[in-house]
């Protein structure tokens, strides 16, 4: 397939690109290199002949019109947002602009090229989003593709106008949708402001190792190159309309998880003290919730993914590649805010 994929120099969508170029698949990675991009995540294929770049904002109705028009492409994976819920609090008109503007210009180009084409069947528009969008989980229970919306953030509030656009879209002027939804993602290449590199890379500074609230919050983690395939599943195997949540069962509380990659740090890069004593407990974040958990029974019995990597290998496969890549994340810790969380010393 040929196969448009926004936001392509992230986390998630370099993971995605490396994957689907593997299985021979022609890649269009449109990015408009925000602070959070970097080319670097896909130099394993920048000069396969499957592969090309549009430096394009998902905004730019004009710009998107041209790539359909240039490259006929005969999928799209919407992967490009603004995803980092600090950020989000902080300064929400980026998620809104990004998310849902920038959503409803792709669904639009999408649709225009689309009927523009004869609305040809094999055509699939993937939008990928997240568990945030459901709200929190008490002690028990889990979310399936029947839970409720109740985002309770400006990212997942941002994530969850987007999903309603897609489905209106696909309901609407039948354009053929897929969408997804995800739990938290790690490993090689996560940008170095989330909790799993913000807590590596700052253990080995010999900096705090911030925790929110008592460190109680807990998340279903995924590894990122199992969640690449599980979007590639779907984007070929999935009926028109469908919905699949995407988990990893790997449910963990952040303080049990930071304390992991503390034990794997004193065995892979021992320290004069151990690592975990420089744990410091902040201020909770507003609106933030106690528990995710993905049930992925839906993905598993209609299309027969199911997570290959468990977390105790993921997170050894993600310390050890961040203690090898250095080169890779030292110049994007320069970037303005890189490496802060929000919160105070209690």
């Amino acid at each position: 397939m040929k196969i448009l994929v926004t936001g392509g120099a992230g986390f998630i969508g370099s993971a995605v690109i490396r994957q689907a170029v593997s299985d021979g698949h022609h890649i269009v990675n449109v990015d408009c290199l925000t602070y959070a991009a970097c080319l670097e995540n896909i130099a394993d294929v920048k000069d396969s002949p499957l592969y090309s770049f549009e430096q394009v904002d998902i905004r730019d109705r004009n710009e998107l019109d041209r790539v359909f028009a240039t490259h006929k492409p005969e999928a799209v994976m919407h992967l490009a947002a603004e995803s980092h819920v600090d950020r989000s609090i902080d300064g929400p008109s980026e998620f809104i602009e990004t998310n849902l503007i920038g959503t409803f210009q792709l669904l639009e180009a999408a649709r225009t090229y689309w009927n523009a084409a004869g609305k040809p069947e094999s055509f699939r528009f993937h939008h990928i989003s997240t568990d945030e969008v459901y709200g929190s989980l008490g002690k028990t229970g889990m979310f399936t593709e029947e839970t409720r919306y109740d985002p309770r953030s400006p990212y997942s509030a941002s994530k969850a106008g987007s999903d309603h656009l897609v489905r209106a879209w696909g309901e609407t002027y039948n354009l053929p949708i897929l969408l997804t939804n995800c739990s938290n993602n790690y490993g090689p290449y996560h940008f170095p402001e989330k909790l799993i590199p913000v807590t590596i890379l700052n253990a080995l500074a010999g900096k705090a190792l911030p925790v929110y609230g008592k460190g109680e919050n807990i998340r279903d983690w995924l590894f990122v190159e199992d969640h690449a395939n599980a979007l590639l599943t779907v984007l070929q195997n999935g009926p028109v309309g469908s919905t699949f949540n995407i988990g990893g069962e790997n449910e963990v509380k952040n303080l049990d998880l930071v304390k992991m990659i503390c034990a794997l740090l004193d065995k892979k890069r021992p320290n004069a003290h151990p690592y975990a004593d420089q744990i410091t407990f902040v201020s909770d974040r507003p609106g933030h919730d106690m528990r995710y958990a993905i049930d992925p029974t839906k993905i598993q019995n209609e299309l027969g993914w199911r997570p290959s990597v468990t977390l105790e290998i993921g997170l050894e496969r993600t310390v050890e590649w961040y203690l090898n890549n250095e080169a890779w994340w030292k110049p994007l810790q320069a970037r303005s805010g890189v490496g802060k969380r929000l919160g105070n010393k209690q």
